[in-house]
């Protein structure tokens, strides 16, 4: 159950860049809505992330968030803002997608 909630903050990590994102692009109180989504989206995150920490090994729940958040605000970066999806930036989300499997494997 605690992976699934690392997934889970990791999934709002990429909603609260995303939500930045968007907020840069708005204009008027479209803006206001974009960073009020950051804060719900950043608070449900952190508070799943002090959560999961409980149970799993700080280090690697923390690198796992972040990687998530990573790769996932790349995607997202590539698929609703428009930027280039180069051969090295995909050769590189993909090592770092290799990298949170193995420390879930590895992990106790």
């Amino acid at each position: 159950m605690n992976w699934i909630l690392l997934v889970i903050a990791g999934l709002f990590e990429v909603a609260f860049a995303t939500s930045l994102g968007k907020a840069k692009e708005a204009t008027g109180i479209e803006s206001t809505y974009w960073y009020i989504a950051f804060i719900i989206c950043l608070v449900i995150s952190m508070s799943l992330l002090l959560k999961v920490t409980q149970h799993l090994p700080i280090g690697t729940a923390y690198a796992v968030w972040t990687g998530i958040g990573a790769v996932g605000t790349v995607l997202v970066g590539i698929f609703v803002f428009n930027e280039p999806a180069t051969t090295l930036r995909i050769f590189f989300i993909s090592t770092l997608i290799i990298s949170i499997i193995g420390l879930k494997v590895v992990s106790h």
